[in-house]
């Protein structure tokens, strides 16, 4: 990892990396590295953790790099804690990660503040703290860091750390939607949507969920599918829903895959047809959403794209009625007069199994 450290050779050295020339790049900073200079140590570091001129050696790149963080530099703090998390050349630990990016978050350094900050949320390497964790992304945030932003808004969301304010959230969200950060064009989006901190608009709403759709987002591709299904703040176009919730169905994303099947068995905005529904509904059911167990239980019944099986149908029935769909609980009921007791024991066993699978 190169970075933008502040020394004046720096720009010698990098015309002698660009051309390549190891051998004379290594004979200027072995000597100076080992008299303390900072710059040489990090240089050397870099030429290990990447090979160049040098075998590839992890442990030798971070102890150079740790000669020059305790130098002070905040960016091979930073980047010192990153080994340390990775455990690149050295043990993982996040409690040395943390030592690491305090010394360069209070120091200014972004990265180190977003990180320090994350790993308060997450209780890694500290206990948990959410308040520390909203002090620390603020800090990183205002410096526009979107990641940093991003978290930021969900704190004020969800009301962790700091008092829930969801025109605060708006706000972060905004800031990090304006850098491309798809998760935060998402839950703009949803806020939108919602009315959640700001007036309702759909048609903001789906502006924010299609730049996180573009971006490949499934629950955003899921959102704007339904708003072009329901005509909110675009005109209602079925086809158009077809099309989002396919992209995000192939993601795996269960609803959408639930939605695909759905309008497969209709025909609607497609050509109807069976075999179709019962592949996505399969998917979604095996991912155990309960209306896509029982939607795929009542093919089965029927021999709808696959062959009429009780067996099967009961299986997919008692699945989703342990969930506690009614529709599926009255389904049971009613095969299971169809059925033998030697298929209801059969139908029991697979579910039994499938539930031991997941």
């Amino acid at each position: 990892m190169i970075l933008a450290l502040s020394y004046p050779a720096w720009a010698d050295y990098k015309e002698t990396l660009a051309k390549g020339d190891y051998k004379t790049a290594l004979k200027k900073l072995r000597p100076l590295a080992k008299k303390g200079d900072a710059f040489a140590q990090y240089f050397l570091g870099l030429m290990y953790e990447e090979g160049w001129g040098v075998p590839q050696n992890y442990k030798e790149a971070f102890k150079w790099y740790r000669k020059a963080a305790d130098q002070g530099n905040a960016d091979v703090q930073y980047y010192l804690g990153w080994m340390y998390s990775k455990g690149q050349g050295v043990s993982k630990k996040y409690e040395e990660a943390v030592r690491w990016w305090r010394k360069a978050a209070e120091q200014g350094h972004a990265q180190a503040q977003f990180n320090l900050g994350l790993l308060y949320d997450e209780g890694q390497g500290e206990s948990q703290n959410y308040k520390e964790a909203v002090k620390w992304y603020t800090k990183a945030a205002e410096q526009g860091i979107a990641d940093a932003q991003y978290n930021l808004a969900l704190e004020y969301s969800n009301g962790q750390g700091v008092l829930q304010n969801y025109e605060e959230a708006v706000k972060w969200y905004i800031k990090a939607a304006e850098k491309e950060n798809a998760k935060a064009q998402f839950n703009l989006g949803y806020m939108y949507d919602n009315g959640q901190g700001v007036p309702q608009n759909h048609e903001e709403a789906v502006k924010w969920y299609r730049k996180a759709a573009e971006q490949g987002a499934a629950e955003a591709q899921y959102n704007l599918g339904w708003m072009f299904a329901k005509g909110e703040g675009v005109p209602q176009n079925d086809e158009e829903a077809v099309r989002w919730w396919r992209k995000a169905a192939e993601q795996g994303f269960t609803k959408a895959q639930f939605n695909l099947g759905l309008m497969y068995k209709t025909g609607k905005a497609v050509t109807q047809n069976y075999t179709e529904a019962v592949k996505w509904y399969t998917k979604a059911a095996e991912q155990g959403l309960a209306t896509a167990q029982n939607n795929l239980g009542v093919m089965c019944e029927k021999g709808q794209g696959v062959p009429q099986n009780y067996v099967f149908a009961y299986r997919w029935y008692c699945l989703a009625a342990a969930q506690g769909n009614s529709t599926a609980t009255t389904n049971h009921d009613k095969l299971a007069e169809k059925m033998t007791p030697a298929q209801i024991a059969e139908a029991q066993k697979l579910a039994s199994e499938w539930k031991t699978k997941q």
